[in-house]
């Protein structure tokens, strides 16, 4: 038999904690080794307990889980998974560290406990022996340097004629949401339009979307369905929708819609990336980023032999090395890159496509 999996819990709600410790220790996969009522109750029996992995609440009295993850992470790299009601606070959680995150069943349902008892268990198992990145207190700002001026000028001079016709599009699951931000928050300004499926569920992706903006240069938004994709726009797909990318005259769209799961997600990165192979073919790159399972393997590789450069994260920077392991192991990747290099991969190959279309650098 496997060695049992050590789980901790931490959260101040007597009735809710009573009832995961009880029902996750029916599983024989884990070892309940004890919980916390709050951070400070953590912080104490962390060390002394040696848990594989973390579940933790994010509102807390004393000090939330996103002061806790801080102080915890530097000093015991556990994996933590958040398990909160929906809150805007889950995506500034993740930013401190903590790998994946579910949303708190509806008590009063019993299909949605079984529900979320069965997601919750299958990311502790998996996610139990994951490597825990420490997240950089950098400012955004240190984390997004710029081009020089005359390089910056040249590029944007070059590119002016591609710009319209060429889509960047990026998927991504476990670990993506901060893999994402440190791509995007080093573009220049200057970009083609960007579409990005990242595996939220409804109502997460508006408040991420939001936090992006507020880091980038570029302007991003939650895509809504007949929406222009625009140079200098990133448009991130819809918890709980596929997007897809269609053409709209001389550019193109996307296309937000409900649907079957598609390789287990909704929305999904194949969905996507297949999307963008049949739209714009060599007019494109695609980066898979982080991420456990398969899904955006095949779609990538679909993007690849219809002629668009394809780009998979490296082990080495992945929280999870899953979903672009999968499509190297395919064919699917032209080029594998670190996550603070993936930015500059793409901006080299976007001044090759413009030379081949008649810039000039």
């Amino acid at each position: 038999m496997d060695k049992k999996i050590r789980l901790m819990i931490v959260d101040d709600s007597a009735v809710y904690r009573s009832w995961l410790m009880n029902s996750l220790s029916k599983n024989d996969r884990f070892e309940i080794v004890g919980y916390a009522v709050d951070a400070f109750d953590a912080q104490r029996k962390i060390p002394l307990l040696k848990p594989d992995i973390v579940t933790l609440d994010i509102e807390m009295p004393g000090m939330s889980g996103i002061d806790f993850l801080k102080k915890l992470l530097p000093l015991h790299p556990v994996p933590v998974i958040l398990v909160s009601s929906l809150s805007i606070k889950v995506i500034d959680a993740l930013a401190a560290g903590a790998v994946d995150y579910v949303k708190k069943p509806d008590m009063g349902s019993a299909g949605e406990k079984e529900a979320f008892l069965t997601r919750l268990s299958s990311k502790l198992m998996f996610a139990s022996n994951f490597h825990v990145r420490i997240p950089e207190s950098a400012k955004p700002s240190a984390v997004r340097p710029l081009l020089s001026q005359e390089k910056g000028r040249a590029l944007s001079s070059a590119r002016s004629a591609i710009d319209n016709k060429i889509i960047i599009a990026i998927g991504a699951s476990t670990g993506g949401t901060e893999a994402i931000l440190e791509i995007l928050t080093r573009f220049p300004a200057n970009m083609p339009g960007i579409v990005i499926t990242q595996h939220m569920p409804e109502g997460f992706t508006s408040m991420y979307a939001e936090r992006l903006n507020r880091q980038c240069r570029l302007t991003v938004k939650e895509a809504q369905g007949g929406e222009r994709i625009e140079p200098n726009h990133v448009l991130l797909a819809p918890g709980g929708k596929h997007m897809r990318v269609v053409r709209m005259g001389n550019g193109y769209a996307v296309q937000c819609a409900d649907g079957e799961k598609v390789s287990g997600h909704r929305p999904s990165v194949d969905v996507l990336f297949d999307s963008v192979a049949y739209t714009a073919k060599e007019n494109a790159i695609g980066v898979l980023l982080t991420g456990m399972g398969a899904d955006g393997a095949a779609g990538l590789l679909r993007m690849r032999k219809n002629g668009a450069y394809t780009i998979g994260q490296d082990r080495e920077s992945c929280v999870v090395y899953g979903m672009p392991m999968e499509a190297h192991k395919i064919g699917a990747v032209c080029v594998q890159a670190s996550l603070n290099s993936i930015h500059q991969v793409v901006l080299n190959q976007l001044t090759q496509l413009a030379i081949k279309s008649g810039g000039t650098l």
